[in-house]
């Protein structure tokens, strides 16, 4: 699990001291032509100034900030998703599987492209309008399909995504819209071939061998 980094800023005590410092640079820089009474003033401003800032640093810890991480995958993901673009959903060999969150607003398509001869899916791909796990799911999705027969990609689980992904719980919707936007797909191509969308993918091979 990829583990939060703490980042402190301390840009305005480090402008501070910096000032402070620069002070100190002029004093010496004009120490010669300064009377001796005014460069100790000086000096001594300086050294008031310095003491407040260590106190007022004591008193204010630096800010702490704890920004949210995701796991490397989900990075890697949406910094370079896989299988980005559209099929024209009009092809028979294609599946399309449109899915959505009203809660959230993640809007996910899936298309897969099936090879009539084999019934094996042999490419993939997705637009998602969402977070960076809605994007990774998706992605991590388009994937896994391609290669697979039909009845195969249905056994893929959210939880088998989100475990890969990392996802923590409140993301995991994420990983549902992908198994659903996959279900969908295929559950399309079945439609346009005239195969029972109810049916077991066995009792489907069957139904397609008897009409041939």
């Amino acid at each position: 699990t990829c583990q939060p980094t703490i980042r402190t800023y301390t840009t305005q005590n480090q402008e501070d001291r910096l000032n402070t410092q620069t002070l100190n640079t002029q004093i010496s820089h004009h120490s010669i032509s300064l009377p001796p009474r005014i460069r100790k003033m000086l000096r001594l401003t300086s050294k008031r100034i310095a003491q407040a800032l260590a106190s007022r640093s004591a008193q204010s810890p630096a800010v702490q900030v704890l920004p949210r991480h995701y796991h490397e995958r989900v990075v890697d993901h949406y910094n370079n998703p896989r299988n980005v673009g559209s099929f024209d959903k009009s092809d028979p060999t294609v599946g399309t599987g449109l899915v959505g969150a009203p809660a959230c607003g993640d809007v996910m398509k899936l298309q897969i492209k099936v090879d009539e001869g084999t019934g094996k899916i042999v490419d993939a791909c997705f637009k998602t309008f969402g977070c960076g796990s809605a994007i990774a799911s998706s992605s991590v999705a388009t994937e896994w399909v391609k290669g697979k027969q039909m009845e195969e990609v249905l056994t893929i689980k959210n939880t088998e995504i989100a475990k890969h992904l990392s996802l923590p719980p409140v993301k995991l919707h994420c990983s549902m819209l992908a198994e659903d936007a996959i279900k969908a797909a295929v559950k399309d191509y079945e439609a346009k071939r005239g195969i029972n969308a109810n049916a077991t993918p066995e009792a489907a091979r069957l139904e397609k061998a008897a009409d041939a």
